[in-house]
């Protein structure tokens, strides 16, 4: 297995996204666009990054200073788990609350709030156990 969220990992990552129509599918219906970046608590930035449009992955790699509306930090340990077992909306909210989850970018109440963002939110995760 690719280094998690190394560029080799996050072009499989956005194969898995598109491939999965609860979460590509879903946010095509709401026409979500956004610029997500992956990694380590207490890195200066993130390792990697997936540009959505129309809910669609389009682009996929390795950091390299681009925008980001969404910008998802945790430790290795619980990315692992994470991506082993998933995330609840439950899990999700423990781990938010608790600080293992943190957003360096991005508004968690208001996505947590919307049922048609919430859904794939939980699903982007365990598409993640797909990557090879």
């Amino acid at each position: 297995m690719a280094e998690l969220f190394s560029d080799e990992w996050m072009k499989s990552y956005m194969e898995e996204w598109n491939s999965e129509p609860d979460l590509s599918g879903a946010l095509e219906r709401i026409s979500f666009n956004s610029n997500i970046g992956y990694g380590f608590l207490g890195d200066d930035q993130p390792k990697g990054i997936l540009i959505v449009e129309n809910g669609k992955a389009t682009s996929a790699g390795a950091y390299n200073g681009e925008e980001m509306n969404w910008d998802l930090r945790a430790s290795k340990d619980n990315w692992d788990k994470w991506i082993e077992k998933g995330l609840s909306m439950a899990s999700l909210g423990m781990a938010y609350m608790g600080g293992k989850l943190k957003f360096k970018t991005g508004d968690y109440m208001a996505m947590i709030k919307d049922p048609r963002m919430a859904g794939p939110f939980i699903k982007s995760f365990a598409v993640m156990k797909n990557v090879k």
